[in-house]
């Protein structure tokens, strides 16, 4: 089985790194950035004979990627630095990681091949490769895509991990901030980034939300209209067995159902990554029917009713 990453990505993030139009349609001029990891590795390689934060040129110096990665993950040069004495050793088995990494190139520009195909308009922003604390495998900003290095384990997965990204880079949800959009924008990036990669990055909520769906639909269908993620997305409350990301799963299933309803499939691309209304999705989608007819019923509610916001 290939390596799952961890993604320890900020609500925050999601959905607004908009395509930029300073950067290239054309896929083959997407920028693979390195030189952070090579200026993190002296600082490391510093660390028992500076008086000094070595990372402190790091930060400062780096690349927008790096900027990026800052504010919610590194946080500052200090607070890096106290994060790679604690776990130097991890950090030392991702020290070679990108080695094979021009090979990955040729298949990551044939994913952005795919999505220029199925999406014309696509923008194909740089991708960063860059030193984090262990808390974010990958996120986009305003200036592309960022990947945390020292969560790389091999490049087993980094494909489909740059397809997902490129999607959330792609993305334009309108609509309050609901848990139902922000599962529809991970799913939603899931679905479309397995398409152009034929790779699954999230297999264990997938597992288990197949597994449990009757009680997991019931569950979603009461709540997707609240902002609180919790037990979804980017964390759990303990109150079952349940995995980490069910969001990703259920957003998926509602993509996948959209799509495959869609005659113009071009088209359901398009609408996937510029989803205008959230509930309105999810009723063209049809996945959840039979669940909200029980839903409404049970609340004497009219079936159209519940696609208000």
């Amino acid at each position: 089985m290939k390596a799952r990453y961890i993604f320890a990505f900020l609500p925050l993030t999601f959905g607004i790194a908009k395509a930029q139009t300073g950067f290239s349609t054309d896929p083959l001029n997407a920028v693979f950035e390195t030189r952070d990891t090579d200026c993190f590795w002296k600082a490391f390689d510093k660390m028992e004979t500076s008086k000094e934060n070595p990372f402190a040129d790091y930060v400062k110096n780096g690349s927008q990627g790096v900027k990026g990665f800052t504010k919610f993950r590194i946080i500052n040069a200090d607070s890096l630095y106290s994060k790679v004495k604690k776990r130097r050793e991890d950090y030392l088995k991702s020290r070679n990681v990108l080695a094979g990494i021009k090979q990955k190139e040729k298949k990551i520009r044939a994913i952005y091949s795919a999505l220029k195909y199925w999406y014309p308009e696509a923008k194909f922003p740089p991708i960063y490769f860059v030193y984090g604390r262990f808390n974010s495998g990958g996120t986009t900003s305003d200036d592309g895509i960022i990947i945390g290095t020292e969560m790389l384990k091999n490049l087993d997965g980094v494909t489909g991990l740059i397809a997902h990204e490129l999607i959330h880079f792609e993305q334009n949800a309108e609509g309050k901030n609901t848990l139902l959009k922000q599962c529809l924008v991970e799913g939603g990036a899931d679905f479309i980034g397995e398409f152009i990669s034929g790779e699954h990055i999230n297999p264990v909520p997938f597992q288990y939300g197949e597994t449990h769906s009757d009680q997991l639909f019931k569950e979603f269908v009461s709540i997707l209209k609240q902002e609180e993620q919790k037990d979804w997305l980017y964390g759990v409350s303990k109150k079952d067995d349940r995995p980490n990301d069910l969001g990703y799963w259920i957003g998926y299933r509602i993509t996948e159902s959209y799509f495959n309803k869609r005659a113009d499939k071009h088209k359901a691309i398009h609408d996937i990554l510029n989803i205008k209304n959230p509930l309105l999705f999810l009723k063209e989608s049809g996945f959840l029917d039979s669940y909200i007819k029980e839903y409404t019923k049970k609340n004497n509610m009219k079936f159209d009713d519940f696609f208000k916001e």
